[in-house]
């Protein structure tokens, strides 16, 4: 690392967002240097998503690198295929299944928020791969992307209000926190530039926001999707189709047993070579405090219409992700220039929670940021302390913020008067005001989920799949800050619902005290993180090279 303590950009986190602003800066700017740094151990490893990706994004990156892109073997491996057959489903009960595609239509044809909710034409694609071929292509340009880097500080100096550069997380330390042999101490690496683009609840861009003074004008909500990777047979995959996706409602999380109570629904993917993903994603902002998403998709898996799919398939791969929510209200911006970032500084893709949730889309507004990003340093490279406002302003003109605006109150409309009347008064978004929506661990309440399945969900199958590993020495990177709530009040009280959500089985009662006792199993989802009721768990950055190493999430 020693060659790379003084740069002039730096890109925290190699997802779709990071990559495309080192391809498009360094296409346009070859004598730059530009270094990517990533947590994780290899490429793609800690990237998973739906994954249905608009065309746009991706031809606007690739269309200045190679003209024939399309035809390329690394794309045709990547972009598996166009959707032709978008399903839109409502899930009655065990067996029942209606299609809404003429609602979604309809919404469509009136230019209705949730009309954006349709997929024709989008490729389907594993994010893991695509971050394969963009971390190929960067390469063959003379990006530096290197993985296993960690990092844990902004380096902010709060009088002439620019980042300096970000420090690395400390390696060698024993559970205590001690140095131990081979102990190496985090290197601080200087840049003149800074984008984060690490993905949702990012720690580096929490502590951006809280450093640098940038507000939210809502509070962030999220989601949980939980995701597997079925290997079905021959007559089932052909059955399903190559070109199809299907999004589901309604069951197993509005049911009349349990009301209409929470967001979210089910997806299914082809992902070739007879593999079909199958996943469910939650608002967070779920009731319950038994639920574990993962029993919601053990029971949309069991449903008639889904299983005769994926019945007696195989679980190749699994894994869980968090999803930001809130729209445009809960973007971080600086108060007084309403800046995205500050400085040299820049929040990208989920950093800065640039999803869509009337499309359930954000990888193409992560790649358009990408895109604004590095239009906006070859702008400033002499001045970077106007890089923030030049980076907006990419933004706006790439029509991401606008997008946005279509779905600013989509979320927030939903958490206050619920799905069945949550969803009709959405269409209203533009006019309605502004809600003050609680954060998600306020929403928990002591109401039991009434569709538990009879079987245990394994999580310790669902983390051996997900390939998740830390060095079992290393300091445990899950703080309970104060153990007396958990055991005395929250125990009682809710019966310490990170026990049953974490979908890594992290967090066991060891003698009657909640603890983080796994931390190797960790997917670095951070749902505890957001779900605690009592707000009590801090989500620190682990050594680099631990985590999932997902291959085709």
């Amino acid at each position: 690392m020693q060659e790379y303590n003084n740069v002039s950009v730096l890109i925290v986190g190699a997802g779709p967002a990071g990559l495309a602003t080192a391809i498009t800066l360094k296409n346009q700017q070859p004598d730059l240097d530009i270094v990517v740094i990533d947590k994780a151990a290899g490429v793609g490893n800690h990237n998973l998503s739906g994954a249905v990706l608009e065309p746009g994004a991706i031809a606007k990156l690739m269309d200045p690198i190679d003209p024939d892109w399309t035809e390329s073997d690394d794309a045709k491996g990547v972009l598996l295929s166009k959707v032709n057959k978008d399903d839109i489903m409502f899930l009655l009960g065990k067996k029942l299944a209606f299609p809404i595609e003429i609602v979604i239509k309809m919404a469509k044809a009136f230019k209705l928020g949730f009309g954006q909710m349709t997929h024709s034409g989008d490729y389907i694609c594993s994010v893991s791969k695509l971050t394969t071929w963009l971390n190929k292509v960067a390469i063959s340009l003379g990006v530096e992307v290197l993985y296993g880097f960690a990092a844990e500080e902004i380096l902010w100096d709060a009088e002439e209000h620019i980042a300096t550069g970000v420090k690395l997380v400390d390696q060698g330390l024993n559970k205590e926190g001690n140095p131990e042999r081979g102990y190496l101490a985090g290197e601080v690496v200087n840049a003149k530039t800074i984008v984060i683009a690490e993905g949702c609840d990012g720690l580096l861009a929490e502590k951006f926001v809280k450093r640098a003074g940038l507000t939210r004008q809502a509070a962030q909500l999220y989601s949980i999707g939980v995701k597997e990777l079925i290997k079905v047979t021959d007559e089932q995959y052909k059955k399903f189709g190559e070109d199809r996706v299907v999004h589901a409602m309604g069951y197993p999380i509005w049911t009349p047993a349990i009301g209409p109570g929470m967001f979210g629904g089910g997806i299914m993917y082809p992902m070739g070579d007879n593999h079909i993903a199958v996943g469910m994603i939650i608002g967070l902002d779920y009731k319950f405090c038994d639920f574990n998403p993962q029993d919601a998709l053990t029971r949309f898996k069991g449903h008639k219409f889904v299983k005769q799919f994926i019945d007696g398939g195989i679980v190749t791969e699994a894994g869980a992700k968090m999803i930001p929510e809130g729209g445009l209200y809960a973007i971080p911006r600086c108060p007084k220039t309403e800046t995205i970032g500050r400085s040299n500084v820049m929040l990208l893709g989920d950093s800065a929670g640039l999803v869509n949730m009337c499309k359930i889309k954000g990888m193409h507004n992560a790649i358009e940021s990408g895109i604004a990003a590095a239009n906006a340093i070859a702008e400033s490279i002499d001045e970077p302390k106007g890089l923030a406002r030049i980076y907006t302003l990419k933004l706006e003109q790439a029509g991401v913020l606008k997008e946005m605006a279509t779905a600013k109150n989509f979320r927030q409309t939903v958490a206050k008067f619920g799905n069945l009347q949550g969803m009709p008064l959405s269409v209203l978004g533009g006019w309605l005001p502004k809600f003050n929506i609680e954060p998600d661990y306020k929403t928990l309440t002591t109401s039991k989920y009434r569709l538990k399945p009879s079987v245990k969900f394994d999580k310790d199958t669902f983390t051996a799949v997900a390939a998740t590993e830390h060095r079992e020495e290393e300091p445990c990177h899950l703080l309970i800050e104060n153990e007396t709530i958990c055991r005395e009040t929250c125990l009682g009280k809710f019966g310490a619902p990170c026990i049953t959500f974490c979908p890594a089985g992290v967090y066991e009662s060891v003698q009657g005290q909640p603890k983080a006792a796994n931390p190797s199993n960790c997917l670095h989802c951070k749902t505890c993180q957001r779900k605690c009721p009592y707000d009590n768990i801090r989500w620190t950055v682990p050594e680099p090279n631990g985590g999932p190493k997902y291959k085709t999430m």
